[in-house]
């Protein structure tokens, strides 16, 4: 094989390591972060749900103040509640507002998953292409296509 095919080999095998691979798993950890922040939402409104639902007006509850330390606490008046907006904000909602909230932000989380998946399918695309590449460049016969998977 000459020189210049190997240099060739070499600059697509360290763009698909240094880049690609990297940024593979970049896209991935940050669809996942949105994917904790969809439960968390999911979990939030389930639970507004619950309150409204057995007009529940005052509860005891369990609050961590942080390393895993909790104090029992009583809230005597459970119609407003605080959300955390993001960034350390939190805003005192309604259970209707706070529903409304949750609602326009589910909205948008689905957006951004969705973003990501598109994101991580192009990566893959982008791998899969260079190594097509490589393989050509190798004179390698082309791999037969993996069977469908039916689930």
């Amino acid at each position: 094989m000459d020189n210049l095919r190997q240099q060739k080999i070499q600059k697509y095998e360290e763009f698909v390591d240094k880049r690609l691979k990297p940024d593979l798993l970049h896209a991935t950890a940050q669809r996942d972060k949105v994917f904790e922040q969809q439960k968390t939402f999911a979990d939030l409104r389930r639970n507004i749900e619950n309150l409204e639902k057995n007009s529940v007006t005052s509860l005891r509850t369990l609050v961590n103040l942080g390393s895993e330390v909790y104090v029992q606490a009583e809230v005597s008046n459970t119609q407003h509640i605080f959300v955390d907006i993001g960034m350390g904000f939190h805003v005192e909602f309604t259970w209707s507002e706070a529903l409304n909230f949750i609602e326009k932000r589910e909205e948008k989380i689905a957006r951004q998953i969705e973003e990501y998946t598109q994101l991580i399918a192009s990566i893959k695309a982008q791998i899969k292409l260079v190594c097509e590449g490589i393989r050509e460049l190798l004179e390698f016969p082309a791999e037969k296509p993996a069977p469908e998977r039916i689930f």
